[in-house]
């Protein structure tokens, strides 16, 4: 009896410890506007899926001692819809149980515009929910085209929790007009924030890779762009 409760008591130890370490809590928020076709949604929600489950950042996330993480669809003001809840993951296995929700939500909505500050405002809010406390909170978005519903990102950022909060953008390109301007100058916020770039939906996956190893290792922190 003796030996199970020191067991007990250094696993919860264990995990008590990682809990206090953890580096980064992630949001990946994914647009899901109606200029985003069926087939664009799958590139765009398995491409993330992939780019997680990369043996390059598996071991990114092992070597920080694992990160928390949640994901959720966006699209018009105040439509908003969890894709995976908050989830603290430290290896292979947890990061397959994140994908395989991801892959397994069904699309809530796919006829709505693109209101990027509601989004982000949700986004934020987000992080007060969350069971562990990081180091860095990072908010994830990705989308192909710029605000045209609602209020934008600078509204958002003065009206919402965003101290230390910084937001990095994965913008898709190919639309008019082009919403890299718009993700550069009005998207990306706070120290170290930055905007990685897919040529097209066929290149998400790549893109969210590249994003991803950067926020995980924080580089963001030190490279700006």
């Amino acid at each position: 009896m003796k030996t199970l409760a020191l067991i007990s008591g250094v696993a919860a130890l264990v995990a008590s410890t990682s809990a206090q370490a953890c580096s980064l809590a992630l949001i990946l928020a994914i647009d899901v506007s109606s200029s985003v076709n069926s087939d664009e949604y799958l590139l765009q929600v398995g491409g993330t899926a992939r780019a997680l489950e990369d043996p390059e950042v598996v071991a990114a996330i092992e070597d920080v001692g694992g990160i928390q993480i949640m994901a959720f669809e966006w699209s018009g003001t105040y439509r908003h819809f969890e894709m995976v809840p908050w989830t603290f993951v430290q290896n292979a296995a947890d990061i397959f149980a994140v994908t395989a929700g991801l892959r397994g939500h069904e699309r809530v909505r796919n006829d709505l515009p693109t209101s990027m500050g509601s989004a982000l405002g949700y986004a934020s809010t987000r992080f007060a929910k969350a069971p562990v406390q990081c180091t860095r909170q990072v908010i994830d978005v990705s989308g192909d085209g710029v605000n045209n519903e609602g209020f934008g990102p600078s509204k958002a950022y003065k009206n919402f929790p965003f101290a230390g909060v910084q937001v990095n953008g994965l913008v898709i390109t190919g639309a008019d007009p082009d919403p890299e301007p718009f993700y550069r100058e009005e998207v990306r916020h706070g120290v170290g924030s930055f905007v990685e770039v897919a040529f097209g939906f066929e290149n998400f996956e790549g893109a969210m890779k590249r994003k991803l190893l950067r926020e995980i290792r924080g580089a963001a922190l030190s490279m700006a762009r």
